[in-house]
Order: C-alpha cells, then sequence, then structure tokens
C-alpha cells in the first residue's frame, strides 16, 4: 500500500512539473521578401509605431465589420515639449478622415475604401479597392529627419476605360497657446495639394499628405519623394548589417524587423542623440532598465552610428548625477535631459548602468570611449557596494517593475544585475591594462554569485531554483536572470521552472506563477538564457512560437511591452532584447576584451548551417565587411562543426567544433582591410 501511494505521489508530482507545451496558433500574415503581408479576408485591426529623428507615429489601421479601411494616426513630437515638462511631455495629435483628402470620381464622392492588403517593410502600405477597377495604395512612413509623418496616396486605374478624378486639397494648420509650450507656440498643419485629371487605363497618380509640427517661428518642408526614399534606404541600412543567416525564415525575418525598430527610435533631442521607448508616452528620455541594460549592450553589434552615440549620450546623462555622497542615481533622465524621474526610488539602477556600459564598452571595441565610461561604472560599482548587507546581498527600493508586484528589500534581478556589472568591469580593466584592479573585481564578482545562491536558492513550485525575495513563496519570471547572465548553479530547475505550465503561457512567461500578467522582457531574457545555457532542443519550439506570434500573429511585427499595462505597445528596447536573444543566446556572444569574445554558436537540430554576419562590434566599426561567424554540421546527426570566423573578408578562426565548450577569439589590433 505504501509503495502504491510513494508511486502515485511520484506521478502526480511528474505531472505538476511537466514541460508546458508551446501553443498552436495560425498565422494571419505571410512572409512577403523583406517584407510581411496581409491578404485581407476577415474583419481585424491592429497598430504598429514608427520613428525618425524628430518624430513618432502609431499607426492603427484594420479592416471593420463592413470591410472598409480603418485607419487613425497618432503623431508624436518628442522636442515639442508641452507643460508640465515631464516625462511624457511629447505634443501629441490624432488624425483620423479628416487627414485624408476627398476623392470624386467620375464628378461622384468616392465610396470607402475597401482594404485588401496591407504590407509592411519598414513602411506600412495599405492596399484598397476604391471602386470597380479602381485601386488606391496609402504609404505611410515618418520622415528620417523632419518632424512630419508623409501619406503617399496612388491612385491606379486597373479597368479599361478613362477615369475622371479629383483629389481635394488639404491645409489645415493649428496653432497652439504660447503658454502650454516649454519653447512657446507650436504649429501642426496637414497639407496636400489640389490634384484632379484623367486617369486612362494602366495609370496612375500619386498625392501626397504631409504631417507635420514645428516651433511658430521655425520653417519646415518635407519632400514626399525624399522621404520616402531615404525612409527605404534606412531600412535597407539596417538590415544590410548584422545579418542573420539560418533555415528559418520566420526568425531570421523577426531579427531584421527588431533591427529597425531597436535602431529607428533613436530622437534628436537638444540634450543630444537620445534612445526612447516611444508607445505614446516615452520620449526624450533615457531609463537605467530600457536604454542602459537592455539596448545599449545591442548596439555595437549593429554599428548604426547614430544608435552608439545615442548610447554614450545616455551614459553621459547618467554620468551628470553621480555624486560624493552616493545619493542614488535617477531612474530615468527626462525632458531632453534637463529633468529627472526617481518614482520608484532605488530600481537598482546603478547595478543596470555598470552592467550595461561595461557591456557596451566591450563590445564597441573603443579603449577612448572605455575610458569616458568607466568613471561612471566604477561610481555605479562602489554605490551598489554601499547596499550591502552582511550577508553580501544588495538592497534595492523595488525592481525595474517598480512595485508592480512585489520585490522586498533584496531582490534577484538587482543581485544579479550586479554580479554582471562586476565581471564586466573586470573584464573591461583587464582589457585596458589594470590587472590588479580586474582580479579585485573577478575576486568580488565571485562573492556575489556565491551570495546569490546562498541567499535566493530555493525550492519554488517544486523546482531547484531561486526566490526572487526574502519571503517570496510564488515563481517569478525573473528566475531567467541567472541563465543570461552565466550562474548555472541550478539551471536544470530553473529551466523546468520556466518552461512548466505555472510560467509559461500562449504570451510567453508569466510575471507570476498564477497570474495573467506578462512582459515580453522577461520571456526575452529567458530565451537567451535558454539558449545560452545550451538547451537548444527544448528552447527551439519555444523560440519559434514566439517569434511567429510576434512577426505573424495577430500583433505584429515587434516584441511588445506588456499586458494589461500599455496593452501590448511596440516599446522599442524590447526590440533589442529580442536581438540580443540570437546574438548572445543562439550564438552565444559573450565580450571579454575590446578585441576579443567567447562564443559557442551551437546548431539546433537538422540544421546544417548558421551564420551571422556584417557584425559591427570589438572595432569591425561600420566600414568593410565586417565580422562574420559562420557555422556548419561537419556530419548529419552529429554535434560536431566547423566555425570560421572572417575579419573583413580574412580568416581569423577555422576550427572543428565539438559544440561544448565556447570558442575564444581575440581580433587583431589592426583591421584587415
Amino acid at each position: 500500500m505504501q509503495k502504491t501511494l510513494r508511486a502515485l505521489a511520484t506521478t502526480l508530482l511528474t505531472a505538476s512539473l511537466a514541460q508546458a507545451a508551446p501553443p498552436t496558433f495560425t498565422p494571419r500574415w505571410q512572409i512577403d521578401g523583406n517584407a510581411i503581408r496581409w491578404q485581407v479576408g476577415d474583419t481585424h485591426r491592429d497598430q504598429l509605431e514608427m520613428s525618425g529623428r524628430q518624430v513618432s507615429a502609431v499607426i492603427d489601421y484594420g479592416s471593420q465589420a463592413d470591410g472598409t479601411l480603418l485607419l487613425t494616426r497618432t503623431v508624436v513630437w518628442p522636442m515639442l515639449r508641452t507643460i508640465p515638462d515631464d516625462t511624457h511631455a511629447s505634443l501629441i495629435r490624432k488624425f483620423g478622415p479628416e487627414a485624408t483628402p476627398a476623392i470624386m470620381i467620375d464628378g461622384v464622392q468616392a465610396a470607402a475604401e475597401r482594404l485588401q492588403q496591407v504590407r509592411f517593410d519598414g513602411r506600412l502600405g495599405l492596399q484598397s479597392q476604391l471602386a470597380p477597377g479602381l485601386l488606391l495604395t496609402r504609404m505611410l512612413t515618418p520622415s528620417p529627419d523632419e518632424p512630419a509623418l508623409v501619406e503617399r496616396l496612388e491612385l491606379v486605374n486597373n479597368g479599361k476605360t478613362a477615369r475622371r478624378y479629383s483629389f481635394a486639397a488639404l491645409d489645415y494648420s493649428e496653432t497652439t497657446p504660447a503658454d502650454r509650450g516649454t519653447h512657446g507656440a507650436y504649429v501642426i498643419a496637414v497639407q496636400s495639394p489640389r490634384r484632379e485629371g484623367t486617369l486612362a487605363p494602366g495609370a496612375r497618380v500619386r498625392v501626397d499628405v504631409i504631417i507635420s509640427g514645428r516651433l511658430e517661428n521655425e520653417m519646415v518642408y518635407v519632400d514626399g519623394d525624399e522621404a520616402l526614399q531615404a525612409r527605404a534606404r534606412k531600412v535597407a541600412q539596417w538590415r544590410g548589417d548584422l545579418v542573420l543567416e539560418t533555415p528559418d525564415p520566420v526568425l531570421d525575418a523577426m531579427f531584421a524587423f527588431s533591427k529597425v525598430r531597436a535602431a529607428e527610435s533613436v530622437f534628436a533631442t537638444r540634450g543630444g542623440l537620445l534612445h526612447g521607448p516611444g508607445g505614446t508616452r516615452y520620449y526624450a528620455a533615457v531609463w537605467a532598465n530600457d536604454q542602459a541594460e537592455y539596448v545599449n549592450p545591442f548596439f555595437p553589434y549593429l554599428g548604426d552610428r547614430a544608435a552608439v552615440q545615442s548610447a554614450l549620450t545616455s551614459f553621459g546623462l547618467f554620468a551628470r548625477y553621480m555624486n560624493p555622497d552616493y545619493k542614488p542615481l535617477p531612474s530615468s533622465i527626462i525632458a531632453e535631459g534637463r529633468g529627472y524621474w526617481n518614482g520608484a526610488g532605488d530600481r537598482g539602477d546603478c547595478a543596470m548602468i555598470s552592467y550595461g556600459a561595461s557591456q557596451f564598452a566591450l563590445a564597441q571595441g573603443d579603449a577612448g570611449a572605455a575610458r569616458q565610461l568607466l568613471p561612471l561604472i566604477d561610481w555605479c560599482l562602489e554605490f551598489t557596494r554601499r547596499q550591502r548587507d552582511a550577508e553580501g546581498i544588495v538592497h534595492s527600493d523595488s525592481d525595474e517593475l517598480e512595485g508592480r508586484f512585489p520585490a522586498g528589500k533584496a531582490n534577484l534581478s538587482t543581485n544579479v544585475l550586479a554580479y554582471g556589472g562586476l565581471t564586466g568591469a573586470a573584464r573591461l580593466n583587464a582589457a585596458l591594462g589594470d590587472q590588479p584592479r580586474a582580479a579585485a573585481l573577478q575576486q568580488e564578482a565571485q562573492k556575489q554569485r556565491a551570495a546569490i545562491e546562498h541567499y535566493f536558492g530555493a525550492s519554488m513550485g517544486g523546482y531547484d531554483t531561486y526566490r526572487y525575495y526574502a519571503g517570496n513563496d510564488k515563481l517569478r519570471a525573473w528566475i531567467a536572470l541567472p541563465l543570461a547572465f552565466g550562474i548555472t548553479e541550478r539551471q536544470r530547475g530553473t529551466i523546468d521552472a520556466l518552461l512548466s505550465p505555472q510560467l509559461w503561457s500562449e504570451n510567453g512567461v508569466l510575471t507570476e506563477a498564477g497570474d495573467k500578467t506578462f512582459w515580453d522582457r522577461a520571456t526575452l531574457y529567458t530565451l537567451r538564457g535558454l539558449l545560452k545555457a545550451g538547451e537548444l532542443e527544448r528552447s527551439m519550439p519555444y523560440l519559434r512560437y514566439y517569434s511567429g506570434r510576434r512577426l505573424l500573429g495577430e500583433h505584429v511585427p515587434y516584441a511588445v511591452e506588456a499586458w494589461p499595462e500599455g496593452q501590448q505597445r511596440h516599446l522599442s528596447a524590447e526590440s533589442g532584447l529580442y536581438a540580443r536573444v540570437m546574438t548572445e543566446g543562439l550564438f552565444g556572444i559573450e565580450p571579454t576584451g575590446l578585441r576579443s569574445f567567447s562564443f559557442a554558436p551551437r546548431l539546433p537540430k537538422g540544421w546544417p548551417r548558421m551564420a551571422l554576419r556584417r557584425i559591427r562590434a570589438f572595432g569591425a566599426g561600420d566600414q568593410g565587411e565586417g565580422l562574420d561567424l559562420v557555422t556548419t554540421r561537419l556530419r548529419p546527426g552529429q554535434q560536431t562543426q566547423r566555425v570560421l570566423v572572417r575579419l573583413n573578408g580574412k580568416t581569423v578562426l577555422d576550427i572543428a567544433w565539438d559544440g561544448k565548450a565556447p570558442l575564444q577569439v581575440t581580433l587583431p589590433d589592426s583591421l584587415p582591410n
């Protein structure tokens, strides 16, 4: 009887610890070259964000119940600041049908557009039937450099007879009250020319609608052709660097779009180039998590000059708040650098910054930039030391969720980031020639790691993993962080917990077991950690599912912020985190010096080959062919791979690899041409 009970108990425990299978979904969109395409056949609406240097736009679009086009444009001018000049002080306006010129066909008001196809390649194309034989295509794009949204309307006659047409002129203008803006009055304008004539069979005619915002005493001129072409060139540039090549077109396409969203959201503020999360709320400001921790460490790999400069600007803004009393740095610096927000207290921000700044400096491969960042990194490390208790655990008021979920007096996130900051700083000091300092920091990092294991290691939900804080009794998403940072003491139990039905859901990893809230950042850290740990066969179905759902599902084509908060806004730093799933997860790249890195490009089962090309990190710069990492399976069904590293077309490493211990690469100081 006792054996039967024990067997039953084991069966029940095994069932409770089962791995949650990734659900299936039917794609709404298809990959279409460098674009994704939705062939409209039902009622559906969605939104996406696009950004330029001086403007951002969230476009709501879709097919209504009667088949007609739904279209609204929420336009944000981050540098046209409103009062009070706080985090959310960007000038914003929403434009609906009034921003479309009235269209007449053969002297009669055109019927409502019936949406047929939506295509997105970095510019949003909406194709509708306007009348029998007449198609109207809208192409929307932010101006890359001017404070304007461009919407091109193109009318095409696919019929057999000529048609008379007319587009009425648009000339709307609004001047905001001077006392409502930090820089006085602003002028918002919607303009398009009148155009009329006869459209022969096979012919087409174009009209550009320009939605702009400016200072009252400023002139803005936007050429529609130039803006559309410049946007296409910019997107092509982002696509052309840091290219992922795998046998899975969904992963390749999701990675390509993630680069666009991460890099486009850089704004020319009065405080310098600043990356902003977006979402109609977060612009002309930087955060210790979104910028310093999430996206800045990615930018050296892509090599976009403006993005790299935005990272340096953001770290420079944080450095202004260093002080001799070691009072906390602000969580966010807002209003183009003129103010700050610190409403959640110390979120472990210095741990975020020391980690992000050291990773950025190493990957950028520039000794001058590294020395420039070192005082900020050192200050943040010292601040973090002063928050340690007798057990070696770092205390903070909250974490990046800012009190939305309990975090106790000391949380796992802050402590793992502190470990990451120490490890990165040790490598950076070694690269700059200070070996004694590097050794001391590395020793401190190991003590931090041991303290994490001693204090946070626990059995949670039946898994040998981590508690998030003292008193925590529910599994939390951020148990993924140790995996992403190479902390392996509880790897097996943590992986099992993350992929269990308690945490994994159809929307990725839940913030807390038993809740429905999810934040994509946690799922992306999870996927990165699983791949970094070498758990390819278990994790690849989840990566494929997540990527397919975000790229081709109901809300596309980017990683999102959260739900229910924000209703899944396309905040841009999350796209940087997705890209890092591939660079640091799938390829296992880890900076070890200004010209050196380790990597472990483990091929999933069934993949004969994969590559990451035109990498701009580790001093490779933004010219030439850059750095290529290519791995090919030598024998079907076996782990042995041929790994090739090439710099500007010249071989640096060519080796047979067993797929186990990471490979070490040091690039020459003098880069080959």
